[in-house]
């Protein structure tokens, strides 16, 4: 018999492929003849970078980066040396199992370390960018991701205070020539 099996992630407790190994055995015990393939599976947020990296041939590296409520944290990505691209999870930088208690509030919390991984990975030579963003404990709309890659946002009284990680209340056709100018650099 032959058995392919492919697992999310039970978020914060059990890995993909510790749940998939998990299965194997439970299935070998039943049939101890059976060829069994485990791969890694995902939805976007935890373990997005395990299956992807597993699945291109690529590697993993990690970097130091601001966390969804300001500590630090470190994010593991992948990298795929052949096309250049970054494999980066948003809940490796800003999710929601790196925030606890009184931290859970997403007007408080910030994307600013999903660009501090950007910004590490074009360092290590990638131009292209896949980033999952499933497991977020953030809603500040990329914001603080762009922040970090340099980009400024003024309040209706053209200030922002970046230390507070408030939310910029961009007006909507700002925001929509801010996409249209990110496709076309793109």
């Amino acid at each position: 018999m032959n058995v392919v099996i492919a697992i999310d992630s039970f978020k914060g407790s059990m890995t993909s492929m510790q749940a998939g190994l998990s299965a194997a055995t439970g299935i070998k015990r039943v049939y101890k003849d059976a060829h069994i393939t485990v791969r890694p599976l995902a939805d976007g947020g935890e373990g997005t970078v395990d299956a992807l990296v597993n699945g291109c041939d690529g590697r993993m590296t990690q970097v130091q980066v601001t966390g969804p409520s300001g500590h630090p944290v470190v994010c593991p990505y992948g990298i795929v040396d052949e096309t250049h691209t970054a494999i980066i999870e948003m809940s490796g930088a800003a999710g929601i199992t790196q925030v606890s208690g009184e931290e859970k509030n997403p007007l408080n919390t910030t994307t600013y370390g999903v660009g501090e991984v950007i910004k590490d990975a074009i360092q290590n030579g990638c131009r292209h960018f896949i980033v999952g963003i499933g497991g977020s404990a953030t809603n500040d709309g990329g914001v603080g991701m762009l922040q970090a890659l340099g980009f400024g946002f003024l309040d209706k009284n053209r200030n922002i205070d970046v230390s507070s990680r408030k939310k910029a209340r961009i007006p909507l056709p700002i925001f929509i020539t801010l996409i249209i100018l990110l496709w076309i650099l793109n």
